[in-house]
């Protein structure tokens, strides 16, 4: 063996090519000399160190869901489903397609669309040259869709996941990682019929969810704007001074004129004469009046062309027969820096009381707007493409509706099987597996124990249990008779069916 160059005093030498090693293969290379006797300490000591670091990672380690995210087991997964169906058909009886987004996009894309909220779009490390963030909403996308698929024309829905780096109030219903509904309109079409139709959709899909009592505030854009112009707020404070009103629904007025005074710099005067209109009583018909008349708002053109069209949206409204569930709130600002003229949030309201005079606010379930000006920020050209849409507050009303069926302790199906496929007889999987077969080829959502002999009393406990609603059993007679024995696991009541008569029987029963 070589040995090259000296080491210390002590005159070890290391063996040729150690000098290449990583040093923990250097140091097992002196180890191996018996000379070097400090050397195989030394790996001895590294060795158990790492050993203790591991030991000490697995006792830390706490198996839990990221921060703002949750699981959800069966019995919530049928909640959910239903839930999607009831908005999904709504969504589908008012003509809309469907589309599909990847769950991140480019940083550039997503960046300066959501005003101050942009600090909350979770950011994805470096991959491969692309700067990367998660989607914080479905509008971006979908307007960054419409643009780079020339679409000037669409009525879509959207169902998926967003991320947003909030802090998360898990029985309310705010998560880091949710799920977002939209359906928006694209395309250029007569003032505010498409607005209205939205606004419908909302009325539709709550309604049919049975939420109990609820409001949709409405206001403009172009009227808030005009409304700061007229109260001396400069243009560049418009986005930050809505983003602060928009936070009423949250805080007292006192606390959202001190960060307009203290952290907008928006003078004590002005504050206070953006005060005296978004506390105006909302209303209908009876405000849009009162605001037209306004000395000071119906010498500003922008709120003058959002006060007529909010006119004529509540004339649709009526038409639609929903105007007594919509309210205008000059209030309501929604801070996203994107929208551009009619907006909207729907609350859920808690039924006045004794203690209470009226209903209260139980937070909002869905909201929107109109967002004409998105579209173009992508094209190359600028071509704008007007929008309006809406977006449920899936979340929350899942929320809502796990606490109703706690509360209620109702019994909730996780499957929707119609018939389990039993046998009082032993020695009968391979009958019985035939059986199965047949229903399943015939469209039956059916199922058997995964035993070779079951109990008959097992197999119908299990569909007690489950709720399934019927048992077809085959023992030794039926099988001779070319019959199966339907029981109908509520009533016990039992009938003989032909064999190849069960599914269309199957089917009757469970429609009647």
């Amino acid at each position: 063996m070589n040995w090259l160059r000296p080491l210390a005093a002590g005159g070890c030498r290391v063996p040729f090519g150690a000098q290449h090693l990583t040093p923990s293969c250097a140091l097992r290379a002196f180890a191996a000399n018996p000379q070097n006797k400090v050397a195989e300490g030394v790996v001895k000591l590294q060795q158990t160190k790492a050993q203790l670091r591991t030991d000490e990672g697995k006792k830390n380690f706490i198996l839990k869901t990221p921060k703002g995210t949750r699981d959800y087991s069966p019995k919530q997964m049928a909640i959910r489903e239903k839930v999607f169906n009831t908005i999904i058909s709504c969504f589908k009886r008012h003509g809309a397609e469907v589309i599909d987004t990847p769950v991140f996009e480019l940083k550039e894309t997503l960046m300066g669309k959501y005003g101050e909220d942009s600090k909350l779009i979770y950011d994805l490390k470096d991959q491969g040259g692309e700067l990367l963030s998660l989607r914080y909403d479905l509008t971006v996308p979908f307007a960054r869709y419409l643009a780079m698929n020339k679409i000037t024309n669409i009525k879509r829905y959207h169902i998926a996941k967003v991320y947003r780096r909030d802090n998360p109030a898990m029985t309310r219903g705010r998560y880091r990682e949710f799920y977002q509904c939209d359906f928006d309109i694209a395309g250029h079409f007569d003032p505010m019929i498409p607005d209205a139709e939205c606004l419908k959709i909302v009325h539709e899909i709550l309604s049919m969810l049975q939420l109990g009592d609820f409001l949709i505030k409405v206001n403009d854009r172009r009227i808030l704007n005009g409304m700061f112009a007229v109260c001396g707020i400069p243009d560049s404070l418009f986005h930050s001074t809505c983003s602060t009103v928009d936070k009423l629904n949250k805080a007292t007025w006192e606390d959202v004129k001190n960060e307009m005074v203290g952290e907008k710099g928006l003078s004590p005067e002005a504050a206070d004469r953006i005060g005296e209109y978004i506390r105006l009583h909302a209303g209908g018909l009876g405000l849009i009046e009162q605001l037209l008349q306004d000395p000071k708002l119906s010498q500003n053109k922008l709120a003058q062309e959002g006060l007529g069209d909010m006119k004529l949206l509540f004339e649709y409204l009526t038409l639609f027969g929903i105007a007594d569930k919509i309210s205008f709130d000059l209030s309501l600002a929604r801070g996203l820096d994107y929208y551009t003229g009619v907006i909207y949030e729907a609350i859920l309201l808690q039924p006045q009381n004794a203690l209470r005079e009226e209903p209260v606010n139980m937070g909002s379930v869905a909201g929107g707007g109109r967002y004409d000006e998105l579209v173009g920020m992508f094209d190359p050209k600028g071509r704008k493409v007007p929008c309006v849409g809406v977006s449920i507050g899936i979340e929350r009303i899942f929320s809502i509706m796990e606490q109703e069926v706690e509360a209620s302790k109702e019994k909730i199906r996780t499957t929707e099987t119609q018939v389990l496929v039993a046998t009082p007889q032993k020695n009968f999987l391979d009958v019985r597996l035939k059986l199965i077969s047949e229903l399943w080829d015939s469209g039956i959502k059916a199922e058997m124990l995964y035993k070779k002999n079951p109990k008959l009393l097992n197999q119908l406990q299990y569909c007690e249990d489950t709720g399934i609603p019927l048992a077809a059993i085959i023992g030794e007679q039926e099988l001779k008779d070319g019959v199966i024995k339907l029981r109908v696991v509520a009533s016990r009541e039992e009938v003989d069916i032909p064999r190849e008569k069960l599914a269309e029987e199957i089917r009757r029963r469970l429609e009647s």
